[in-house]
C-alpha cells in the first residue's frame, strides 16, 4: 500500500476531536510552504484560511477569494506539513447554494490539495450541508459567531453573541456539532459565551477572540507575527514585530546600495581581468 498521511504520523480530524477537554489544540493559519514548515513544528492544526485574500493579496475582505486561490495555497502548505492536521477554508460562494454544490467543491479541495478537512462558515442554516458532507466522507470544521464571509450582512466585524444574541450563537454551535463537524471555530464572542458553548458541545471549540476557556486557539499567523498592519483586532497578541523588522532591513539595504556599501568585497567573486 502507498503511504498515507496517517501512516507518516499526521494528526487527523479524529485526533483533534479526541482532544475535547484535554490539552489545548494549537492552531495557526499558513499560506506558504516555509510558513507551513515553521507551524508544523509546534502546531496541531494548520488552517489554509481565506484570510489569505487580505494578508497576501491585498483584498478588502475575504469575499474575493476563489477556489483557485485556495487550491494554489493549499498545495503550497501541504508541501510543508509532516505532522499537523491540514484544513482548508471553503471560499465564499463555493458552498452556500446547497449540499451538492458544497460536496463538489469540498471534494475538489481535498483531491487537489491533499487536505484532511474543510472549514465552512455558518450555523443552523448550514446544518444540512455539514451533515451531507460528513456522511460522504468529508470531515468538516465549523465556524460560528463572527463569520467574515457574512460581514456585509452582519454590518461589519462586530462582537457577536452579546446579551440575548448569545442564544442564537449557542444554537448555531449546537447545530454544527449535531451535524457531525469534528470541531468548531468560535470567533469574536464574549468570553463567558465562549466558555458556555465549550461546556455544552461534545466537540472541540477553537477560539479566536472567544476567551481562554475554549478547547483550542487559532490566530492568523501574519497578525501574530506582526506582519499585517491593515488592522489589529483586540484578540490578537503579537509575539513578534516582523513587519517593522523587515521594513528596517529593507531601508538599510537601500541605503547601502545607494552609498555603494553593498555589495562589499566579501560578496564579490574573484576573477582574472581580460
Amino acid at each position: 500500500m502507498s503511504a498515507t498521511p496517517e501512516a507518516k504520523g499526521r494528526l487527523t480530524p479524529g485526533d483533534i476531536l479526541a482532544r475535547k477537554g484535554g490539552s489545548p489544540v494549537v492552531c495557526l493559519t499558513a499560506y506558504t510552504t516555509p510558513m507551513a514548515q515553521l507551524a508544523d513544528a509546534s502546531c496541531d492544526l494548520v488552517l489554509v484560511g481565506d484570510s489569505l485574500g487580505m494578508v497576501l493579496h491585498g483584498l478588502p475582505s475575504t469575499l474575493g477569494v476563489t477556489m483557485e486561490m485556495m487550491i494554489l495555497h493549499g498545495r503550497a502548505v501541504a508541501r510543508g506539513l509532516n505532522r499537523a492536521c491540514m484544513v482548508v477554508d471553503m471560499p465564499f460562494g463555493s458552498y452556500e447554494e446547497g449540499p451538492e454544490q458544497a460536496f463538489r467543491n469540498a471534494a475538489r479541495l481535498m483531491a487537489e490539495t491533499g487536505c484532511q478537512a474543510v472549514k465552512l462558515e455558518g450555523g443552523q442554516h448550514m446544518e444540512a450541508t455539514i451533515r451531507f458532507l460528513v456522511q460522504r466522507g468529508i470531515p468538516v470544521m465549523g465556524h460560528v459567531g463572527l463569520t467574515p464571509q457574512s460581514v456585509n450582512t452582519l454590518g461589519g466585524y462586530k462582537v457577536q453573541g452579546r446579551g440575548e444574541d448569545g442564544a442564537r450563537v449557542l444554537a448555531d454551535a449546537r447545530a454544527v456539532a449535531e451535524a457531525g463537524a469534528f470541531s468548531v471555530v468560535l470567533e469574536k464572542l464574549p468570553g463567558t459565551l465562549g466558555a458556555e458553548i465549550t461546556a455544552a458541545l461534545p466537540i472541540p471549540t477553537i477560539g479566536i477572540g472567544a476567551g481562554a476557556d475554549c478547547d483550542g486557539q487559532i490566530l492568523v499567523v501574519d497578525d501574530m507575527l506582526g506582519q499585517f498592519a491593515g488592522f489589529r483586532p483586540k484578540f490578537v497578541r503579537r509575539y513578534a514585530e516582523l513587519g517593522n523588522a523587515a521594513a528596517d532591513a529593507i531601508a538599510a539595504y537601500a541605503a547601502d546600495v545607494r552609498a555603494r556599501q553593498f555589495p562589499g568585497p566579501e560578496h564579490i567573486f574573484e576573477g582574472k581581468a581580460r
